[in-house]
């Protein structure tokens, strides 16, 4: 179809007819408020001709008459002036409804009226010019699209690999280079390579900043881009967007709800340091950056002296696993910039089990490990060091046959085509957290370390009396304890082993800003709530004060309008980690992630509601106080009875507290259904008790123990009961496993289980919807505070 058809003509003759029908009913509505000041007007005019009209009837008329007569000429004033009044405010009212509304609707539409006419005569007369535009639009592009061809990469910057002599088998790599460079030395690229596009290159694979496109729909072909009117039923609604809208104006400024007057003056400079910083998304917009150029340059150097791969021509039989190129930013304890990484990682899953990786398992940090050393810190006063190995993956040996593509961006030197056969490790793989930790564990039990049962990536050294602590996720580790001197001897052996980075006082771990103050120890996550919240398009959207909606009826649907599943479950991906410091959201992160594999446009919205709520307090956190009894645990358990809509299974949470301070909180759907709500909170009382004894170990790994008993906090008086019944019956006997666990636990007096009222159980915010009265009652009891309120 040409560029001027009628199709064209057809949509003005619709656009007048519209315009013709509003129009008609316009006028309709315009004649009576037009009519009542004309008769009004004409009423008054009487009221000047009633005094002569008076004079000439009054000698003829009867005594009774003339006393009616000479009342109405009395009056005649006054009436004349109340008409008056009348009349002038109908012609205001009416003056002000055209100046507002009427006379600008009707301009308006007489122009369009008028556009639409001459777009008709204008269609018509190139009806017969229609062969020549589409000849030249579609000539135009044929050649649009030829040089794009033609020109492909060649605008994107690109560096050598040179391909491996007879005389070194290690890769030659340069730093890159321009367009401008390569049209000066011709030799370094050559054409073959230059001409083909990379597979490789920044941006087309790589989906973890990408944000999620709104869903359009269309009727049919010809309504492509072109403006379609909403229903009727969406009048009032607001579009459903997930991504920013940059001309939008902001009613609820981010700035509304955040301030940094509570920070002292170089924890203020901290977090401005680290909000500066952006990362580059792709990297044609890294190689435009000097920094970040540098960064790359420097880790392909890295890869070059450890001899990471070997440059070969493709294997038969072989598939080349990807790569893509992952941006960070390290910052000093001041806030500063300590470098800028580039790190190349691999696409592990593209790997095939058997035939490039074998065992892949690796020991990762928990998090409920770190928080409760926090919380020792923060009652111990221990320092708090942070360490960062640099090319961490390099240091563990590679024993398969692993192929990889040539990094985005990079070329061979030589003519042909080439793989990097890897040699050792490296990001990205399956099996390189496990060679690199395998050769890391190795090294601290040479030096008199051990490994905890609780945990196998903190190593702890016990010293007269005095213990040192060292956790590690993947090349991040932190150590603390009360042996300064064992910690400056156990940096120095560590620096003389691995390349490391001393980066400090601990303030900014795994996207956790860490806050140390009189008060305690402050865990928030604020930039990256601010950083998912500018991704959505959400950062200016109005807040709300609860992540779920009370009652709601969240489920799977059969007649459940589907939504974009890859973007819903980045999403939810980003809420999970973000619940490590806020367990405020964990019901509702726990609830939206239940439906990752069919998203419907309702999960959707209840992972906007999160987004909003959190809108509403990006720094709030979790703080670790100074208590003196470090060696109180408790815990506080809940169950919702078949609270699920889908399968009527119930939702199990806790809350555990070491030392006063909140350091593990969980939230999950139970396995199988319940029969009663004593079996719910039965089940769930089993959960907290497995929490409370792992937490019971961990702190006998540390050096500290427990004399007392560990109370679980229970607002079920049947749950209790049946815990304590020493007599089996058939009402417990499908929990049978579950009871004789907690009976064992009950006998040797290491829990308890005191009864709670509903009112002043923590943990209902972990299995329903409460109110905001009680869901802020409970947060500020959780020791959850926000230092960035503005009030």
């Amino acid at each position: 179809m040409g560029l001027f058809t009628k199709p064209h003509v057809h949509k003005h003759l619709n656009k007048m007819e519209c315009l013709k029908g509003k129009t008609v009913i316009y006028l309709i509505w315009l004649v009576p408020f037009s009519l009542v000041p004309i008769c009004l007007s004409i009423f008054g005019a009487m009221l000047y001709m009633l005094p002569p009209i008076l004079s000439i009837v009054f000698p003829l008329v009867s005594f009774r008459a003339k006393s009616h007569l000479r009342f109405l000429h009395l009056m005649s004033p006054y009436l004349h002036f109340i008409i008056f009044q009348l009349v002038s405010l109908v012609v205001l009212l009416l003056s002000m409804f055209l100046r507002t509304r009427g006379l600008n609707w009707m301009l308006g539409h007489l122009s369009v009226c008028l556009l639409a006419t001459e777009g008709i005569r204008k269609d018509t007369s190139l009806q017969g010019e229609n062969s020549f535009f589409e000849e030249l639009y579609h000539g135009e592009g044929e050649e649009s699209e030829g040089g794009e061809e033609a020109g492909g990469i060649l605008t994107d910057p690109v560096e050598t690999i040179s391909s491996p002599s007879p005389e070194a088998e290690a890769p030659n790599i340069q730093a890159p280079v321009s367009m401008a460079e390569n049209d000066v030395e011709d030799t370094i690229v050559p054409p073959t390579i230059a001409s083909t596009p990379d597979p490789q290159l920044p941006g087309t694979e790589d989906h973890s900043f990408e944000v999620c496109p709104p869903t359009r729909t269309s009727s049919n072909e010809s309504n492509v881009g072109q403006y379609v009117l909403p229903n009727r039923i969406t009048r009032g609604q607001s579009a459903k967007r997930y991504e920013p809208t940059i001309t939008a104006k902001s009613k609820y400024p981010v700035a509304n709800y955040m301030s940094t007057r509570r920070l002292s003056k170089s924890y203020e400079s901290f977090v401005n340091q680290i909000s500066a910083v952006s990362v580059p998304n792709k990297v044609q917009d890294a190689l435009g950056d000097p920094k970040w150029r540098k960064a790359m340059e420097e880790e392909m150097e890295a890869l070059q002296k450890s001899n990471t791969w070997q440059l070969v021509p493709p294997p038969q039989g072989k598939k080349a696993v990807g790569c893509r190129w992952v941006f960070s930013v390290k910052h000093n304890a001041d806030g500063s910039v300590n470098r800028y990484k580039a790190r190349l990682v691999a696409k592990g899953f593209t790997q095939t089990y058997g035939i490039d990786y074998d065992e892949t398992f690796a020991p990762v940090a928990k998090m409920n490990t770190i928080r409760v050393l926090l919380s020792f810190a923060a009652s111990l006063n221990w320092p708090l060091r942070q360490f960062d190995v640099k090319n961490a993956f390099l240091h563990g040996e590679l024993t398969e046959e692993v192929y990889m593509s040539l990094p985005p961006g990079y070329v061979a030197a030589s003519p042909g085509d080439f793989v990097c056969k890897l040699k050792k490790s490296l990001y990205g793989l399956k099996q390189s957290p496990r060679a690199w930790f395998g050769r890391f564990s190795q090294f601290m039990r040479k030096v008199g370390y051990k490994q905890s049962n609780s945990d196998h990536t903190l190593f702890l050294k016990h010293q007269q009396g005095k213990v040192t602590a060292l956790i590690i996720y993947v090349d991040d580790m932190v150590i603390t304890g009360n042996n300064t001197v064992e910690m400056d001897r156990l940096q120095r052996q560590l620096a003389s082993e691995f390349e490391m980075k001393d980066l400090g006082e601990l303030k900014y771990f795994l996207g956790i800003e860490v806050a140390r103050g009189r008060e305690g120890i402050y865990l928030c996550q604020r930039k990256y709530v601010l950083d998912l919240l500018t991704k959505t398009g959400l950062l200016d959207c109005r807040p709300i004060d609860t992540p779920i909606e009370q009652n709601h009826c969240l489920a799977e649907y059969p007649d459940q309008v589907p939504t974009d599943r890859a973007c819903y479950q980045r999403l939810v991906g980003r809420l999970i980690y973000l619940a490590h410091t806020r367990p405020d959201i964990a019901y509702a992160v726990s609830v939206v992630s239940q439906f990752m594999h069919n998203p419907s446009e309702s999960h959707m919205d209840a992972v906007m509601r999160i987004l909003k709520y959190l809108k509403s307090a990006p720094g709030r956190g979790v703080l670790f106080s100074k208590h003196n009894n470090i060696l109180e645990v408790c815990g506080f358990t809940n169950a919702d009875w078949a609270g699920n809509i889908t399968n009527r299974r119930s939702t199990s949470g806790y809350f555990t507290f070491v030392g006063g301070n909140l350091v593990t909180w969980k939230s999950k759907k139970q396995k199988v259904v319940a029969r009663s709500s004593a079996e719910a909170e039965y089940r769930g009382m089993a959960h907290g008790v497995c929490e409370l004894l792992w937490l019971r170990n961990l702190l006998r790994d540390l050096g500290f123990k427990l004399e007392s008993t560990m109370p679980l906090y229970c607002d079920n008086k049947a749950a209790i009961d049946i815990s304590q019944n020493p007599v089996q019956h058939d009402r417990t006997k499908h929990v049978e496993v579950d009871r004789h666990f907690i009976k064992e636990k009950l006998d040797a007096k290491i829990i308890s289980f005191p009864f709670v009222p509903t009112e002043e159980q923590l943990a209902d915010i972990l299995t329903k919807g409460v109110s905001r009265k009680a869901f802020y009652d409970s947060l500020s009891k959780l020791g959850m505070v926000d230092v960035y309120a503005p009030t």
